[in-house]
């Protein structure tokens, strides 16, 4: 279930399928989507966004082209756009500074985004509430009597790239511990097995007191597990994790994780209707829609077990 914040979106009238822009020169949208894989790959999270796009893009009679660009200064973007190779473009992966949504603002070009910036507010998007996810992990923890949460974000990389969501996962996490007087902790984790590994090691080498974690982090949570197997927690007997990441991930793990959803399929066909409006009414007012998921209670949480001075208990059923 997802809860929606801001201007509900809504399908358009059925009459607009496969005819929304219908003075359009080429009925093909763009999707600038530049992977964000370790080894340069698409992750599955990303392959089901691009997935949702070329779909939903069919029902309304529109072709898709998908390019990794990530600048805008890329000569393939440039020309797609100056030659008007396409009717519209949806962006993805957006930064806090972003050349390519300059660029399109500059050139007047149509696009709606997924994910925004500041400069977004001039356009249509639809992005999730990161800040709000993080904040709620961190409120469901404490509920279950967890004061000492670590929280593991996306690689420093990516942090230090100013992509919005890893930085307004950080923001929200840190918020939601000042506000109730406990010290954050958070930690970068690379996206695959051993680094998920790596973190929860430096973790309990800070404080072996800890007794759960946020993680934002979907592609480490296996190494994560093992790790806390490795060191002795049980998950979730004394170990919880809570986190935010798309169902496949969150119930290939043992046991299945408690988390947000990432719902790519919803915000996918939001941002295409949110095109085809653009397209169809071009001097109508942007709509943004802001999604907030709500946590999918599995079985990696519990309620804290603590001995008296403040290391995990560790004993038996």
């Amino acid at each position: 279930m997802t809860e929606r914040k801001g201007k509900r979106a809504t399908t358009p009238d059925a009459h607009l399928r496969g005819g929304a822009a219908d003075g359009g020169a080429t009925r093909t949208l763009a999707l600038l989507f530049p992977p964000s894989g370790a080894q340069g790959d698409y992750p599955p999270v990303q392959l089901a966004f691009i997935g949702g796009v070329a779909e939903t893009a069919t029902t309304y009679g529109y072709d898709l082209l998908l390019t990794p660009c990530k600048s805008g200064q890329d000569p393939s973007f440039r020309r797609m756009a100056s030659e008007r190779r396409v009717d519209g473009v949806i962006i993805m992966e957006v930064r806090r500074e972003d050349d390519r949504i300059e660029y399109l603002i500059d050139t007047a070009f149509p696009f709606v985004a997924i994910g925004r910036n500041r400069r977004t507010d001039a356009v249509g998007w639809v992005d999730l509430d990161f800040a709000g996810l993080a904040g709620g992990c961190v409120q469901h923890l404490i509920d279950l009597g967890h004061s000492n949460i670590a929280f593991v974000n996306k690689s420093e990389q990516i942090f230090n790239s100013a992509y919005g969501y890893a930085r307004l996962c950080s923001e929200g996490y840190t918020e939601a511990m000042t506000e109730r007087a406990l010290t954050p902790r958070a930690y970068p984790c690379g996206d695959d097995v051993p680094a998920g590994e790596d973190v929860v090691a430096r973790i309990l080498l800070d404080d072996p007191g800890t007794t759960s974690m946020v993680v934002t982090n979907e592609a480490a949570l296996e190494g994560i597990y093992r790790g806390l197997t490795r060191h002795g927690r049980s998950v979730p007997r004394d170990f919880s994790v809570v986190g935010v990441a798309a169902s496949r991930w969150a119930e290939q793990v043992s046991p299945p994780l408690t988390a947000s959803e990432i719902p790519a399929k919803e915000m996918s066909r939001i941002a295409v209707d949110l095109m085809m409006e653009r397209l169809t009414v071009p001097t109508a007012a942007p709509r943004h829609v802001l999604l907030k998921p709500l946590i999918t209670l599995r079985a990696s949480t519990a309620p804290c077990r603590s001995a008296p001075d403040g290391e995990p208990e560790f004993a038996g059923f």
